[in-house]
């Protein structure tokens, strides 16, 4: 029986004398705003208080970052699985250049509908960007009723199921319908990812989990690229490219299956009144538990009891309202995020990779010709920049790589602006412009911007925050993707990369006066600096 009372509970220091004078099958837990007395195994006395409002930050419970104790060994798994969610999404994109080769060709298509329109080759190519748009669109709304955990699961199903019809798609629509349901999972996966990695990982590495799931996206395009180019030549190649994915998808499944909840969606979610609070506590204590392995359970049991005083000091046991996205902290939050993943698509970075064949060509590089080469090498130059961003995000921090390689960006758009508007003559310029953008792109919006939409939305709002920033990370995608050939008709090439340029300039300025640090903070530290 739970019997409940907004009485003011007793004063500080009263739930000791009364633990004192209580019988042996009754105890009293005091817990933030969240006072109850457990009388012997079934009855449940619970008082919620609220201190003044001027002393709420003053006395709200943080966890400090250096008492979170736990074992790299155990921080593996719990990124692993999630990270490959990323990998399956680099590897559509890696795997789709060679694909659309194979599936055109008269020779290796293996199909009588070889000959495909520019459309029909859009929505190849584009498919699974518009799976992962109503995917990041879905997951604002069953995001905190599923869970990190089951999401997840979800996300992988659709993988599978994509990349099998893909596969095997008898005629064109087949194959359409394949593609999109993979980009749902495209759309779960990035949305739920990030947030099971940083409500998991330990503040000391959090940072570097989430840049290194970064690491897999592009790891997964540079497989792609790989597997596109042992097989663009095969008879029915593009059908082997697809169905590569297949086994990746069922170990992602497998593994979240087996790996627990995220502690903070479960204390979330019994604050909320879905769940009874002692039990829910007790279970989050246990997957807690594991997720830090060699850790004191005494430890891990007072980073459960702070996480949800924490939880009721900023007010989370009320379910969260469409319109608290716009308002106070959240607002903050959803500008710094949205921001980001914004600057990340319109500074240009879809247009910059669509020129890198012409650009290696006109240097006169005897691979040149063929593009998945081409791919290759520069899928290999991501993958050591991204990997430089992971060792070092939590030693230097998110902002000085953010500005350090904003500023670069900026400096190779203006650089690839002069080749195509006063250099046409001198390639090497537009070479240097180019591993200049991916090197800079790599250390800064590539992994930085999803690392830091994963950590400043407040737990309550989380789950819709980050719906909303991926979709408009997907959306921007498009936006660019779509219309940058009518404005390169319309104003050119060189003008074109300049005002890319000017945009990198003001995300930038966007950078420096907006976005916070966040190294070395816990989720909640986070919250209360916005």
């Amino acid at each position: 029986m739970v019997k409940s009372s907004a009485a003011p509970p007793p004063a500080p220091g009263t739930s000791l004398a009364l633990h004192q004078h209580l019988s042996s099958s009754d105890r009293f837990h005091r817990l933030g705003r969240f006072e109850f007395l457990v009388q012997g195994e079934r009855d449940v006395e619970i008082h919620v208080s609220s201190p003044p409002p001027d002393d709420r930050d003053a006395a709200r419970p943080l966890l400090p970052a250096a008492c979170e104790a736990y074992s790299v060994s155990a921080a593996i798994l719990p990124f692993f699985f999630p990270a490959l969610g990323g990998l399956l999404y680099g590897y559509d994109i890696g795997a789709t250049s060679g694909a659309t080769i194979s599936l055109k060709s008269p020779t290796s298509s293996g199909t009588a509908w070889y000959d495909l329109s520019s459309v029909q080759t859009g929505l190849v190519v584009s498919g699974s960007l518009y799976g992962a748009l109503i995917g990041s669109a879905t997951a604002f709304t069953i995001a905190d009723f599923l869970g990190r955990r089951r999401e997840l699961v979800v996300s992988s199903i659709m993988y599978l199921i994509g990349a099998l019809l893909t596969a095997v798609a008898p005629n064109f629509l087949i194959m359409v319908v394949g593609r999109f349901l993979y980009g749902i999972g495209i759309g779960l996966a990035m949305h739920a990812a990030p947030m099971y990695i940083a409500e998991t990982a330990p503040s000391q590495i959090r940072g570097m989990l989430i840049s290194l799931k970064e690491f897999f996206i592009v790891l997964g395009m540079l497989l792609g690229y790989i597997v596109g180019n042992l097989f663009v030549e095969v008879i029915s190649g593009w059908r082997y490219m697809y169905a590569a994915s297949a086994p990746i998808c069922v170990i992602m499944g497998i593994g979240m299956c087996w790996l627990p909840c995220s502690p903070r969606w479960l204390l979330l979610c019994a604050t909320q009144g879905k769940g009874d609070l002692r039990e829910t506590k007790e279970n989050a204590t246990r997957c807690l538990c594991r997720l830090r392995g060699q850790a004191s359970p005494d430890l891990v049991s007072e980073q459960v009891n702070l996480i949800l005083e924490e939880l009721s000091y900023v007010g989370e046991e009320k379910k969260a309202g469409f319109s608290e996205i716009f308002q106070g902290k959240c607002l903050k939050a959803m500008i710094i995020g949205c921001g980001l993943v914004f600057f990340q698509q319109v500074t240009g970075q879809p247009s910059v990779l669509y020129y890198a064949a012409t650009i290696f060509q006109s240097a006169g590089f005897s691979g040149a010709s063929d593009a998945t080469r081409v791919s290759i090498l520069l899928g290999l130059l991501k993958l050591i920049m991204t990997g430089v961003a992971v060792l070092v995000v939590d030693k230097l921090g998110r902002r000085p790589l953010l500005i350090g390689g904003v500023s670069g960006i900026a400096v190779s758009l203006f650089l690839l602006s002069s080749y195509y508007t006063l250099f046409t003559g001198a390639p090497y310029v537009a070479v240097i412009a180019l591993l200049l953008y991916v090197g800079c792109y790599q250390l800064s919006f590539g992994p930085i911007g999803w690392l830091m939409i994963s950590e400043v939305f407040p737990l309550k709002l989380r789950g819709r925050g980050l719906s909303v920033a991926v979709l408009v990370n997907f959306a921007s995608n498009a936006l660019v993707t779509f219309a940058f050939s009518p404005l390169e008709d319309l104003i050119g090439t060189g003008v074109l990369f300049a005002s890319f340029g000017v945009i990198a300039v003001a995300s930038l300025a966007f950078i420096f006066c907006i976005v916070p640090e966040t190294k070395g903070l816990t989720l909640e530290e986070i919250e209360a600096k916005l």
